[in-house]
């Protein structure tokens, strides 16, 4: 039996073998490794500073944490902010500075999911990034500018990683399945097109997805003839009840669910539908979708189309009664609905306009007339005097009674667009103010 099956490289999974052992093997950041970048530039001389590096799973972000580190000749310490607490940071400060003292060299300080950790553990690194002990070196896939603190982020510069393309996951594919030493190369088998393309976009742009699918995939594969297959039926069973990257939690929830509810916004159902499907693919609570569906309805419709509202609430029920996946194609209808309504943020101008000004205007009193009179004592005091029943006037409308408060008196909070429903909502408005006018010329 040869010595290779008892390699240590056999029982670490294919994607950290496959990882690449310089930056030009590294696939699909050329944007900041390809020659003349800034961070390519500062890497060949030497010149290291403390970064973050910021993007989805799987695009390589430890693996260019390595990389530095090694093009460069420094020390690498790497450590999870999932499970590393005070102790783990004091050691790998230790080790920092060891280092330094002892063999003259930097050390590369890698943190993985660092917006994991609270503040004053972020705050632990801030004297040894100054005095130069470490070069410190964050990962992750949340937005920098709300998960890290201030003083750690001016101390460092943010690397935007990007998801890689189809090309760049489909190379990476092949060069595991050649590669004789730390790939799938010795192993004799052959991935037909389909499979490939299959594949490469099941990845949805994460590298070490693909590899962990094609090494499952590997293992499924079919013989024919002298070689084992990996055709498109084997990438369809690996896949099964597999979802596309969806964050419930973090950067790419809200991305998504800005961009239907920006879609609805912008009248575009197609984009709104594609939305919708994405987050439903990717295992978003179609619940949630249809709370957000309700107030897209109130903020961006409102009053040009008052049945916008009742049917996000019908389709929530239906969801609610149905469950998935019946339910979410009343959560496509709404959509589709709420995107070529007729829109209007009216009735949410006012809204803001009017809790904004009750925040910092004083509590005015309820003028008498409007006051309930429910005893004699009130009575006594005028509360309900002179009020005018509406349904008792004509057109049911007590012309040039006041409402609000004397101090508001005149004050305009609701402007009716011309769109939809809302155009006629207009056209009474101004019919009841001229009645108003009319009134106060008495």
């Amino acid at each position: 039996m040869s010595d290779h099956l008892f390699h240590k490289d056999l029982f670490r999974p294919l994607a950290a073998r496959m990882r690449p052992k310089d930056l030009d093997g590294f696939f699909g950041q050329a944007h900041l490794v390809r020659p003349a970048k800034p961070l390519r530039e500062a890497i060949d001389n030497g010149a290291l500073h403390s970064m973050i590096l910021w993007g989805p799973p799987g695009v390589g972000k430890t693996t260019l944490a390595r990389l530095i580190a090694r093009s460069t000749d420094a020390n690498f310490e790497i450590i999870s902010a999932v499970l590393s607490g005070v102790k783990e940071i004091r050691s790998a400060i230790a080790n920092a500075k060891e280092q330094r003292d002892l063999r003259v060299k930097k050390t590369v300080l890698f943190v993985d999911e660092v917006h994991r950790f609270n503040k004053s553990q972020q705050d632990a690194f801030l004297p040894f990034v100054e005095d130069g002990t470490l070069v410190f070196v964050g990962a992750t896939t949340e937005n920098p500018a709300f998960e890290l603190n201030n003083a750690l982020l001016s101390r460092c510069r943010v690397y935007v990683l990007k998801s890689l393309n189809q090309d760049d996951i489909e190379t990476v594919i092949v060069k595991a399945m050649t590669d004789k030493e730390a790939g799938l190369g010795q192993r004799d088998l052959q991935l037909d097109d389909q499979a490939r393309r299959l594949l490469s976009s099941a990845a949805d742009g994460d590298a070490r997805r693909a590899l962990n699918l094609l090494e499952i995939a590997s293992d499924l594969a079919t013989q024919h003839e002298s070689k084992r297959v990996i055709d498109k039926k084997t990438i369809e069973q690996v896949l099964v009840g597999d979802t596309r990257r969806f964050d419930k939690g973090g950067e790419y929830f809200y991305d998504q669910i800005s961009a239907l509810h920006k879609s609805v916004r912008g009248s575009s159902p197609d984009a709104a539908i594609y939305w919708l499907c994405r987050m439903l693919d990717g295992g978003c609570d179609p619940i949630y979708i249809a709370r957000r569906l309700v107030r897209m309805a109130a903020e961006d419709i409102g009053n040009a189309d008052p049945r916008a509202l009742q049917i996000a609430m019908n389709a929530w029920d239906a969801q609610t009664r149905l469950g998935s996946p019946e339910g979410e194609l009343a959560l496509a209808q709404a959509t589709i609905f709420l995107a070529v309504a007729a829109k209007s943020n009216a009735t949410y101008s006012a809204f803001k306009t009017v809790m904004r000004e009750i925040r910092s205007l004083p509590s005015y009193e309820v003028p008498k007339h409007l006051r309930n009179a429910s005893t004699q004592l009130m009575r006594e005091l005028d509360y309900g005097r002179d009020y005018r029943y509406a349904h008792d006037e004509e057109n049911a409308y007590a012309a040039g009674e006041q409402y609000l408060p004397d101090e508001l008196v005149g004050r305009q909070y609701y402007f009716p667009t011309d769109n939809g429903l809302e155009k006629k909502i207009g056209e009474k408005l101004t019919f009841l103010r001229n009645m108003d006018e009319r009134a106060k010329n008495q």
